[in-house]
């Protein structure tokens, strides 16, 4: 049997996973009887712990939300994952939260037994992290307003700068936070404007207090990752083309980065893509790098472009005559390789 002190330890251990546990079961788990659960439940209550209890068949017991974090238990790969996750943390886009996942970390590395602690040592000592991605930092007390009022189902006010900086007061239902690289967005219902709106969440200024709430609405796409970003990509598109693509479409949609285009299978060798891009010119040099044959003879402006980059690039590679104007010839063994 084991000593109290550790079985406190592990009936704590229990009772920290989301679940109800019967006084039979804890029992068995421990090697005790249900006499001796309850006493080591009424010995956790006295240290401050708030352990739950429901009677009847389906009773058990929890461990209840408490004024302060009890001690948590962690199995091996659990307080790797752990120290992993903070470690990734330190590159977030949450404003703040890297001094936090480094104290937190160094908490944790602290009580390790050496041997995760030489797992977690070299975990830092042997990973590079690349630097990341530039993007606007976010406020935890936005955030933290923000999904409140979506678990709440709370109507709320903010004001809204756009990306040409022009300011707007905003009233939405809000539903969902997305994370998508390190910017957060908000995907809500705009009452003013009666539809689904997606905003950038760095740009929201909330106005407190929340609004009345609000009976929920069916959201508008079941894959909310995928819906912010077609609707990031539609942001920027200026120019839309519809290309023939010699290869079969399931090749094609492998290939395209999400939101960049719409496949229609046409044949077991060849799909059409609707594409959305910023310029005509862009969606040419873009093209072209993708490695696959196309015909985009029905779109005009699209072919002019890919005219020109052919006659530049022929002109690069020596195989046609002439150069831009004032354009100087590289001298001999000036070309690496």
């Amino acid at each position: 049997m084991l000593e109290t002190s550790a079985r406190l330890l592990r009936l704590l251990s229990l009772l920290q996973t989301p679940r109800e546990w019967s006084g039979t079961e804890l029992a068995r788990r421990l090697g005790v009887t249900t006499r001796t659960v309850r006493n080591d439940v009424e010995r956790l209550r006295r240290l401050g712990y708030p352990v739950d209890a429901a009677r009847g068949p389906l009773g058990g017991y929890r461990l209840g939300a408490g004024s302060s974090l009890p001690p948590l238990l962690l199995d091996d790969e659990e307080a790797v994952a752990v120290a992993v996750g903070l470690r990734t943390a330190t590159g977030g886009s949450v404003a703040g939260i890297e001094e936090s996942s480094l104290r937190a970390l160094a908490k944790l590395e602290q009580v390790l037994p050496p041997r995760l602690r030489r797992r977690v040592g070299a975990l830092g000592a042997y990973t590079v992290a690349a630097p990341p991605d530039r993007g606007p930092a976010v406020s935890p007390e936005v955030l933290t307003t923000l999904v409140t009022a979506c678990r709440d189902r709370e109507r709320l006010r903010f004001d809204y700068r756009a990306h040409d900086r022009t300011a707007s007061r905003r009233d939405v239902e809000p539903y969902r936070l997305v994370n998508r690289g390190r910017r957060w967005y908000l995907i809500a219902w705009d009452t003013a404007r009666e539809d689904w709106r997606t905003f950038r969440v760095d740009r929201i200024e909330p106005k407190v207090p929340t609004g009345p709430r609000f009976a929920p609405r069916p959201l508008p796409d079941e894959d909310l990752a995928a819906y912010v970003t077609r609707g990031v990509g539609s942001a920027v598109v200026r120019y839309r083309a519809r290309v023939l693509m010699y290869a079969p479409a399931q090749e094609i949609a492998e290939r395209l980065p999400a939101g960049v285009g719409q496949v229609e299978a046409l044949g077991e060798g060849s799909c059409a893509v609707t594409f959305g891009a910023s310029s005509a010119a862009s969606l040419a040099v873009w093209l072209g790098a993708l490695g696959v044959d196309f015909d985009a003879s029905q779109a005009p402006e699209l072919a002019a472009e890919l005219r020109l980059l052919a006659e530049r690039y022929a002109r690069a590679s020596g195989s046609a005559q002439g150069r831009p104007a004032g354009g100087e010839s590289l001298p001999p063994g000036g070309a690496g390789g």
